[in-house]
């Protein structure tokens, strides 16, 4: 109830100074070898080591996360400043393939008050690592802990002015600071509505957002109960429920669900929690960042019809900022909570005929970041792998906690704006910029086309494994679109468009093309339309994105957002792999492969078998 710390924030004339002077520093930092910005990567990575106590100590105070979950985030901050560092080698591999990367000149990170250091290392550092110059605007709930990540970066020889720290609050400076013409990108983490918002502010934002999502875990006959049960409490009331990330939904097959010792031991292993403040070590659950509202407080308040209680949650004390934890049974499919993210302590369970009834319900919302499997069956374990929607898998372990390299962390549909690299994944720095071919090179379109189907059966649709543990299963891997509209404009030649249905015959997504004028020379019908009639049709069509080609209209561009369909208006550019990308979703499966220390010999697969060559054989 007192105030631990002041800050100022920054006005419009501030802003627009920090945009000015970090144009000039991006420039410097763009000009420094790769080998130098991996030094200052690594000098960083001690510095926030160093700082370790004060960092959780701030998180703490600042944010209302346990020592034991803000403990956690400076090792993924740390992992981040190593794992980016590294990665530029991804650079100087796509760039000895003859074509070359620039940075954006000015990267705003809006990082968010759920994971304050964590997520703004990663947005921060990935940055740096591309060589563009970075203002990091921390959410107004936890400014403390961005100044202490500042400082850290300045500490390991980030320059001052190629970091820049510009705190304000959600009002005229910070919607200047979004629609400055003098940046280049912004990298969120927040709600899909306030993604959507920067857009309607700038519809041509060069937007990396991680978004908003409602995830669940299944729970088979076949599971483990008891690890199934500790794993679901730990997914749902993890930092009181506040990640995006969280279980908010457990869909439990019908005999479970139904066993009176289920909910006998999900109701006692939710009351074992310790609701208090988040310096106290005995808690286990922070409070709430601010009284509840909105969803979240009809959750807390509010039963739907054939809704009831398994564990009530109730306010502690006079704070209103301190719950218990709830759980809910009976949550109808197609019911507000079934749909509705909460971001809060309350769990809703939902009965379930069988898996396939769970995957669908699983599948229904609009989001698709994280989604859990107990089972210990390795049918219902392939089935559901290759038929869920989202970017993180999680089977026999909780569904929270992605760690970098290890669990690139991003999801599908309403959860992601942008590229869709995965944060902590192989790809991600090199989406910070754009990708140039030579003007006199030329493709042979068939032997282009070829290199994208070698990618796909050679590597791209094969799960790899890089952390190889004995213990765990983590698999990286793509999964191909189901189906992609591309709508062309004008100014694009017909030699571009066949590369690019070439590559995605070759990887084998279904593709619709709707364009501006006639194409006459292309491999597969046209629909000839203007922005008007094809704006019309966005409600009716069933793809997963609409990759646009040449320019496009801004008000036809939130339009495809509004009709929620995933946006992709990055350039051709001529190269298998870059192009190969544009037609797959980055998942990353992680599974426990032992029961009380027992390790199995099963690891998952690939989704897709892959053609058997004599090499392989």
């Amino acid at each position: 109830e007192r105030p631990i710390y002041e800050w100022v924030q920054a006005d419009v004339a501030t802003v627009d100074a920090a945009v000015e002077a970090s144009a000039d520093a991006g420039k410097l930092w763009q000009s420094t070898t790769l080998a130098e910005r991996k030094a200052v990567l690594f000098q960083v990575a001690a510095a926030l080591s160093a700082a370790r106590g004060q960092l959780v100590a701030c998180m703490s105070y600042d944010g209302g996360k346990t020592v034991a979950e803000a403990d956690a985030e400076v090792s993924e901050a740390v992992d981040y400043a190593r794992w980016y560092a590294l990665n530029t080698d991804q650079l100087v591999r796509l760039e000895s393939d003859g074509i070359s990367f620039r940075p954006y000149g000015t990267v705003v990170v809006a990082s968010p008050w759920n994971f304050p250091l964590a997520i703004a290392a990663g947005g921060v550092l990935s940055s740096l690592a591309a060589g563009s110059a970075v203002i990091l605007k921390p959410a107004p709930e936890t400014v403390a802990t961005g100044w202490l990540f500042a400082e850290a970066c300045w500490a390991g020889g980030v320059p001052r002015d190629v970091l820049q720290f510009v705190p304000c609050a959600d009002d005229d400076a910070g919607r200047r600071l979004i629609t400055h013409p003098g940046v280049d990108a912004v990298i969120l983490t927040g709600a899909w509505a306030t993604a959507r918002m920067f857009l309607g502010w700038r519809p041509d934002l060069r937007l990396h957002a991680e978004t908003s999502g409602k995830n669940a875990l299944v729970i088979t006959a076949a599971a483990d109960l008891d690890a199934a049960v500790a794993d679901l409490v730990r997914s749902a009331f993890g930092h009181a429920g506040q990640k995006c990330s969280a279980a908010s939904l457990g869909i439990i097959e019908a005999s479970v669900y139904d066993d009176p010792r289920f909910r006998r031991q999900l109701s006692d292993a939710v009351r074992t929690l310790v609701p208090g403040p988040s310096w106290n070590p005995r808690t286990t659950m922070g409070p709430l960042i601010r009284p509840p509202e909105g969803a979240l407080d009809a959750a807390l308040h509010g039963l739907d019809p054939g809704e009831s209680w398994l564990v009530e949650p109730v306010q502690v004390g006079n704070s209103s900022y301190l719950w218990s934890p709830g759980v809910k049974l009976g949550v109808q499919p197609g019911s507000s909570f079934h749909l509705t993210e909460c971001f809060g302590p309350v769990l809703g369970l939902m009965r379930a005929a069988d898996l396939d009834q769970a995957i669908a319900w699983q599948n229904q919302t609009e989001y698709g970041l994280t989604a859990g499997l107990h089972s210990l069956d390795p049918l219902e374990i392939a089935k559901w792998r290759d038929s869920v929607e989202a970017g993180n898998l999680y089977v026999n372990r909780s569904i929270t906690g992605a760690i970098v390299r290890r669990q690139p962390f991003g999801g599908w549909k309403r959860s992601s704006f942008g590229p869709g690299a995965k944060a902590g994944g192989p790809n991600y720095v090199s989406t910070l910029g754009t990708w140039q071919v030579a003007a006199a090179r030329s493709d042979d379109p068939e032997a282009f086309v070829q290199s994208v189907t070698r990618l796909w059966n050679d590597e791209l649709c094969i799960g790899i494994d890089p952390s190889e543990l004995k213990a765990e299963a983590n698999v990286f891997r793509y999964r191909r679109l189901p189906s992609v509209l591309v709508r062309v404009g004008p100014q694009v030649s017909d030699d571009d468009l066949a590369l690019v249905l070439g590559a995605a015959a070759a990887i084998g997504v279904p593709v619709q093309v709707s364009s501006l004028n006639s194409r006459p020379k292309c491999a597969v019908s046209v629909i000839v339309e203007d922005d008007d009639t094809f704006e019309r049709r966005l409600q009716t069509l069933r793809v997963a994105k609409v990759r646009f080609l040449g320019s496009v209209d801004d008000k036809l561009r939130l339009a495809t957002i509004d009709a929620g369909l995933s946006v992709d208006d990055v350039p051709f550019v001529r190269h298998p792999r870059l192009e190969a990308l544009h037609w797959v979703r980055e998942q990353a499966l992680s599974e426990t492969r032992h029961r009380y220390g027992n390790i199995t010999d099963r690891r998952p697969g690939p989704s897709t078998p892959r053609p058997l060559t004599p090499k392989r054989l």
